[in-house]
Parts: structure tokens; C-alpha cells; sequence
């Protein structure tokens, strides 16, 4: 389900204003020096426009989407069906876009998946966040994806993906990035 083919396209675009400035990030007045480094105030050159308060997250929710990248390598993508919110999940992946139920998203995305031949995820890091002005939890999940055809044709892709998780753990909008094997081109040669 985190796969590009299988998205309608659309433009990628989250502009949240949440009124306030954190451009600026200060030690908090109760930080203890002994188990916090000392940060110093900075002013950065921008404002989000989403947030800028982020902490750690719930671990599960990261437990849940390496779940979810062990499902699709295995084509077993219905095992991860009650991972979804039921309704409205966004997915958004190269200048793509799905909106749909969970019964919708797993359906095309178990027939996307039924087309293509083995996939292996390399996961290389991922980190659970919260936004703590919004109130939101995301995971952030950085992998490369080895998918092999019928053929024999290996296809590696790059990804960067972005994963929001509802007040009930359940998946809701996924954002992805991919960067596709470059095609080597060897330097001229020389004079």
C-alpha cells in the first residue's frame, strides 16, 4: 500500500499554520543541565507552517508500520488491514494520491502487490515522533526496497516515508518519497 503504482495523482501540499512563532527553541526553564545537554537559543530563518514541537513518540505506532513493511514484502497485506482507520486514509506518493476506506485501500493495494513479483525491505532507520502542539503522532521510516519480477529484472527504490497515526493507532495519511536506481553514466573520457 505504500507502493506508487497505484495512486490517482495530486500535488504534494501540508501548510497547517498553527498561528503561533517557534522559530524560537529555548532550553526549558526546568531543564536539569545534568541530564539534558545545554542547548542555546537560536532563530531559525523560517516558521513551520505545521509544527516545530516535536518529542519521541509511542513506539507501537512504529511496531505497527514495521509490521505493515513485513506484510507487503510477504504479500500477506490483509494481515494488516486492521492497521488502517476505517475511513478517509490518505496516502500521497509521487505526485499521487489515494482517499478512500481501508476495505478500498487494501483491496488495491493487494492487487498492485498480487502484480509484482518478490519485494525485500531493507529498513534503515525509523523514528516514532508526537507533535506536541498538534497532538499528533507520526512515524518517520527510511528503507530501500528490492522488488524482482517475473523476469528477473531488479528494481531498487529509496524511500522516505511519513506515517500519521489517529487517537486510535490506526494509520490515516502516509506520505512517500522515492528516489529510483540512478542509471550509471560513466564519466567522459579524457582528452
Amino acid at each position: 500500500m505504500r507502493k506508487t503504482s497505484f495512486f490517482v495523482a495530486i500535488t504534494f501540499l501540508v501548510a497547517c499554520n498553527s498561528g503561533t512563532d517557534k522559530s524560537k527553541m529555548e532550553t526549558p526553564k526546568n531543564a536539569d543541565s545534568t541530564t539534558m545537554p545545554k542547548q542555546q537559543s537560536l532563530t531559525y530563518p523560517y516558521t513551520a507552517d505545521y509544527s516545530s514541537d516535536f518529542e519521541i513518540g509511542d513506539a507501537k505506532n512504529a511496531q505497527t508500520l514495521l509490521q505493515l513493511y513485513r506484510d507487503f514484502d510477504n504479500n500477506t497485506l490483509e494481515n494488516s488491514k486492521n492497521s488502517f482507520a476505517e475511513n478517509d486514509t490518505m496516502i500521497f506518493a509521487s505526485g499521487n494520491m489515494f482517499v478512500g476506506t481501508r476495505d478500498s485501500l487494501i483491496a488495491l493495494a493487494t492487487k498492485s502487490r498480487g502484480q509484482m513479483g518478490s519485494v525485500v525491505d531493507s529498513v534503515h532507520a525509523w523514528v516514532p515522533l508526537k507533535s506536541k502542539d498538534r497532538n499528533e503522532d507520526w512515524v518517520l521510516i527510511w528503507s530501500r526496497e528490492i522488488s524482482t519480477d517475473a523476469k528477473g529484472k531488479k528494481t531498487v527504490r529509496e524511500l522516505q516515508e511519513t506515517w500519521r497515526f489517529d487517537k486510535n493507532g490506526k494509520i490515516n495519511l502516509m506520505y512517500q518519497y522515492v528516489q529510483e536506481s540512478p542509471k550509471m553514466t560513466p564519466p567522459p573520457k579524457k582528452k
